[in-house]
């Protein structure tokens, strides 16, 4: 009840000196009046407790505490554990925290957890006790759980075991309001996997091992697979527009501008304390959330939704993706930009260490791709970048830190930055931080490229300064320790054109041990208007492409391995570069290399322009396989692939002795080509069995009519009869000649 303020009245005030319902207590009303609705928001309910006696509930509470107490505070009088008639406890308790948010938190954390071998803890907010048990959502008598026969999964890796037997990829197309995946089929039609309309109504994306196919609708994500392409997991987060898995597909994180907004009768997945926020963090096995998180960024500034014609929207002031995992889906960690960053744990997701990381003035970081071993050390680790700008006096700042023990194990000063960009070497061997540098009077830019070699003893960095103009593009050699740039003078003044770009080839010298030399300058090409890099997933070859440009569409296709001769100059470089071919689709806005480096497809999608849209095939040479124009041409993505489970020993006999697998390969082209050619005979027979089968017919059926009314069965046998005229038997024969004359050579000449 709410407290009584009567003791606020004057007792010598005569009652016709004032009016009661003019007086204001709203301040001290608010002050000290109970809510009663959010009364027991700070108490939980611990279900899955031990039996124990009187004697043993005082060692259980205080076992029971140290669980409690690393996600928020509460004391032994807090607890309450009822007791039943026979003096044993009912195996649950009641439990108070300081702040219903400790409450949040201990339902979040604490339920599923074990509390020792044979017990589990199950934790519920004790409100949730008038929501779901309400009258008349709880049934009174008991009916037995209704168990559904056993049913086999589907096996979601199916498509690795091609039934062609030919190794082939998958693909998938969206275009119009169908989505469709296909099997790859070179220079021929590809070959329909499954196509379904309104499959999604925004936009399509593959998990990152290529188990699931994920839709997006106004409803939430759900994944898709397996031979018959069934859902498998479903995500309710309403009006949802951007997702991102976790590179293992253990997790899920799902945002939309739109905050959470629970109804009354509540929600399939989320509950009350995901109310207002933006960002939840899903557990793809359980389709369980982990955690749900508000929205760093001004509200609605990606706009509502991507619609069913509309590309993906990011949001403008936080980067996508807001949530970045660790290599081995351990750890997630979200950015503060300019004071910190959030390090959490998983599938508990709480945060490490119970704080986070304070760097001052932070703008960006990334984690290692893989998990890094580093020189000397033996330990379990992690490690990410991160950089800060000049703050003051004080110089920017690029570190290299681990977790879970926030060394920072490398840091390197800068000055003069304007901009630093963090790129990742795909084994975790090299770190490259591609540094913007602005002269003192700030009217020329210029990029120097420090790279970390991370593997190494004392992590060192090399320095490449001889790079004049700004760097718009780095793109690192998968697997490799290659790496191709693109650059461009500074163009002069607001409306000046764009500039030629340049692009340049870096590659390590030669070197006797087993880490790569200095790094030089292989070559440079001038003059163009390329400004893309695309890798093959293998290395050793890529595209060098213009996109999104209306003016320029090149294709040009680069062997840095190339196995002619090899340049006097280029001698002691560990690349022999190699122009292989060109190519150019007018209008292309994007360029994507399958999983085997076999085959790359540029496609030009309705979401960018609604220009001839369509795709092309290439293999890794620049052949061009196929090109199909297609009205409203979205999206085409490639299937990928997880790695493969053969040890590096037997990947290595495999390329020791790829040209006795290639010869059977070549003979099973050549079969299959023959094939191509012995179906179109045998159509072509088809086809004449066919006709002659209805001439038949037709011939029966026209002997049968000529009996019934009586003519001649063979009406062609009578024609003949009677106009062709009978030769005598004692005729005797005539020999007609015809000569015939042919000039076969003709010449003239002038006599004098």
């Amino acid at each position: 009840m709410a407290p009584s303020f009567d003791h606020l009245r004057e007792a010598d005030l005569d009652d016709d000196d004032y009016d009661e319902e003019e007086i204001d207590i709203s301040d001290l009303r608010e002050k000290y009046e109970v809510q009663l609705e959010q009364g027991y928001d700070a108490f939980v309910v611990i279900d899955g407790l031990p039996e124990v006696n009187e004697e043993q509930k005082p060692k259980l509470v205080k076992f029971l505490l140290k669980k409690l107490n690393q996600v928020g505070k509460t004391r032994e009088d807090l607890i309450f554990m009822p007791m039943g008639e026979d003096g044993k406890s009912l195996r649950f308790a009641f439990v108070e925290y300081s702040s219903p948010a400790e409450a949040a938190n201990a339902v979040r954390q604490l339920d599923q957890v074990p509390l020792d071998k044979k017990h589990t803890l199950r934790v519920n907010k004790l409100t949730d006790i008038d929501r779901y048990g309400r009258e008349g959502r709880v049934n009174e008598e008991y009916s037995p759980p209704h168990i559904d026969e056993f049913q086999p999964n589907e096996h979601l890796r199916w498509w690795l075991k091609d039934p062609s037997g030919r190794g082939r990829d998958q693909f998938i197309m969206y275009r119009g309001d169908s989505v469709g995946v296909f099997w790859n089929n070179e220079k021929e039609q590809p070959e329909i996997v499954v196509d379904r309309m309104h499959w999604t109504e925004s936009f399509v994306q593959w998990s990152p091992l290529g188990t699931y196919l994920t839709s997006v609708h106004a409803q939430g994500v759900q994944l898709w697979g397996g031979p018959s392409w069934s859902r498998q997991r479903r995500f309710a987060h309403p009006f949802v527009n951007l997702i991102s898995f976790s590179p293992n597909e253990k997790y899920l994180v799902t945002w939309s501008a739109r905050p959470i907004a629970i109804p009354e009768e509540g929600h399939p997945a989320l509950t009350i304390d995901d109310d207002g926020k933006n960002y939840v963090v899903w557990d793809i096995e359980t389709s369980k959330p982990l955690r749900s998180f508000a929205s760093l960024d001004t509200p609605g500034a990606a706009g509502a939704g991507a619609g069913a014609d509309a590309t993906p929207q990011k949001p403008r002031k936080s980067p996508w993706p807001a949530f970045k995992w660790s290599a081995d889906d351990k750890y997630v960690a979200r950015l503060n930009q300019g004071s910190s960053l959030s390090i959490y744990e998983l599938p508990r997701m709480n945060l490490l260490d119970k704080t986070s990381i304070k760097i001052d003035g932070v703008m960006d970081f990334d984690w290692a791709p893989v998990t890094v071993q580093r020189d000397g050390v033996k330990s379990y680790e992690q490690l990410f970048c991160f950089w800060t700008p000049e703050i003051g006096s004080n110089p920017a700042r690029v570190g290299l830190m681990t977790i879970p023990s926030k060394e920072v194990v490398r840091t390197l000063n800068l000055f003069n930055v304007s901009d630093v960009k963090l790129h990742w070497q795909s084994e975790g061997a090299f770190l490259c931080a591609k540094v913007d540098r602005h002269s003192k009077s700030k009217k020329s830019m210029a990029t120097t490229l420090e790279i970390f070699r991370v593997k190494e003893k004392g992590v060192p960095v090399e320095v490449l300064d001889t790079i004049k103009d700004t760097v718009i593009n780095f793109a690192w050699e998968p697997k490799g320790d290659r790496f191709v740039i693109i650059t461009t003078t500074e163009p002069v003044g607001p409306t000046a054109v764009a500039p030629k770009t340049s692009v340049a080839f870096y590659c390590p010298e030669k070197s006797k041990g087993p880490a790569p030399g200095n790094w030089k300058h292989l070559r440079t090409l001038d003059k163009r208007n390329s400004n893309s890099i695309y890798w093959s997933p293998r290395g050793r070859f890529v595209v060098i492409a213009t996109v999104h440009n209306q003016q320029s569409s090149d294709l040009d296709f680069f062997d840095l391995d190339f196995e002619g001769e090899k340049p006097e100059s280029d001698k002691d470089l560990t690349a022999n570069l190699q122009l292989m071919n060109t190519g150019d689709h007018y209008g292309v806005t994007d360029v994507e290399w399958d999983p085997s480096g076999r085959f790359v497809a540029t496609y030009s999608s309705a979401w960018k322009h609604a220009m001839e849209n369509g795709y092309h095939i290439y293999d890794f040479k620049g052949e061009a396989l196929r090109e199909e124009p297609m009205e409203k041409f979205k999206q085409f993505l490639w299937r990928p692939r997880p790695p493969t489970l053969l040890t590096k020993e037997e990947q290595k006999q495999i390329r020791k002795n790829l040209r006795e697998y290639s010869k059977v390969f070549e003979l099973e082209d050549a079969e299959r080509g023959a094939s191509a050619d012995r179906e179109v005979v045998e159509a072509r027979r088809r086809q004449l069995d066919e006709w002659c089968a209805w001439r038949a017919a037709i011939e029966e059926e026209l002997l049968e009519e000529r009996a019934f009314l009586g003519l001649p069965e063979d009406p062609l046998a009578v024609l003949l009869a009677t106009k062709t005229p009978e030769v005598p038997d004692d005729a005797e024969e005539q020999i007609i000649e015809e000569i015939v004359e042919e000039v076969i050579e003709e010449s003239e000449e002038i006599v004098p």
